[in-house]
């Protein structure tokens, strides 16, 4: 199932070719729900074994954090309501999310998946808005706990989370040239060259990439009958943007922002990039294919 919230072209190009001893190599499959794609740079004898290791860990990130695979640990969460044995990994991207709820004034908020799957299902609406709500989760040392009747989305997240780890892996071993998308887009050395895509109006930028991260969301790449995809907790705000893309340093930051500033005025944007050093630049696109950026 392709990401209901992705609207991102990479121009998967660099200005920099392989030297002599080197090589490129390019994956594109699917991750996360994802369109995804790694193309990396180094060494010819360990170019191919690396990619692979990097394909592993993806896999193994699915496992933790996938809502499609039956026996993860979010759907295991989701089922049952509590969990004892939190892995590291899901432990720090709750921790992730929290933080981005508190600067966003809770316009970023994982216990949407209720009212989500309510509209795409024709449920109860009103029985499902009362699931909602980040401060009835539980996150403590004996692991995590969901209020009644909630579950959790980290498709919010989660793919710039696979992206940041699976470009740490390979920076890890020394690949300074790299490009790692899991419907987020990291690159390393460079410049990549990243378009940006709108729904309706087609490309509206171009951004380079070097030692950065980008997340784009468009609240026109899926309908859930009248509604965007991309629901605000309160249930009653509409997104105001068409395509809203992140600029930062981590993607895991730019996949989070990109999913609430939808639902953001400019003024509530330009709040939040003040408060984060480490955000780049933001891309409001609204639906006439107006730009506005903040920086």
């Amino acid at each position: 199932m392709i990401s209901r919230r992705r609207f991102i072209a990479l121009a998967a190009s660099a200005a920099c070719v392989p030297g002599a001893g080197q090589a490129r190599s390019r994956w594109s499959g699917i991750a996360l729900g994802a369109e995804a794609q790694i193309t990396l740079t180094g060494p010819r004898d360990i170019v191919q074994p690396m990619l692979d290791r990097a394909l592993q860990e993806i896999d193994r990130l699915e496992d933790i954090f996938s809502l499609y695979r039956p026996r993860s640990e979010l759907v295991r969460l989701n089922t049952a309501g509590s969990s004892r044995h939190v892995s590291v990994e899901m432990r720090a991207l709750l921790e992730d999310c929290d933080r981005l709820h508190r600067l966003t004034g809770g316009m970023f908020d994982p216990t949407v998946q209720p009212l989500w799957l309510a509209h795409a299902r024709g449920g109860d609406l009103a029985a499902a808005q009362k699931a909602v709500g980040w401060h009835r989760v539980r996150r403590d040392p004996d692991g995590s706990m969901l209020g009644r009747g909630q579950a959790l989305t980290l498709f919010g997240i989660a793919q710039g989370c696979v992206t940041d780890r699976s470009s740490e892996l390979l920076r890890a071993e020394g690949f300074d040239s790299q490009l790692v998308s899991i419907g987020e887009a990291k690159g390393d050395g460079g410049p990549w060259t990243v378009a940006v895509q709108d729904p309706v109006q087609g490309e509206v930028a171009r951004r380079t990439l070097r030692n950065s991260a980008i997340a784009t969301s468009s609240t026109g790449t899926l309908s859930l009958g009248a509604t965007s995809h991309i629901l605000a907790p309160t249930g009653n705000d509409a997104p105001r943007w068409s395509t809203v893309s992140v600029e930062a340093d981590s993607a895991t930051v730019a996949d989070g922002l990109s999913t609430a500033l939808c639902l953001a005025t400019t003024a509530e944007a330009k709040e939040i990039a003040a408060a984060l050093p480490e955000l780049r630049r933001i891309t409001l696109v609204d639906g006439e294919g107006d730009l506005i950026t903040l920086t």
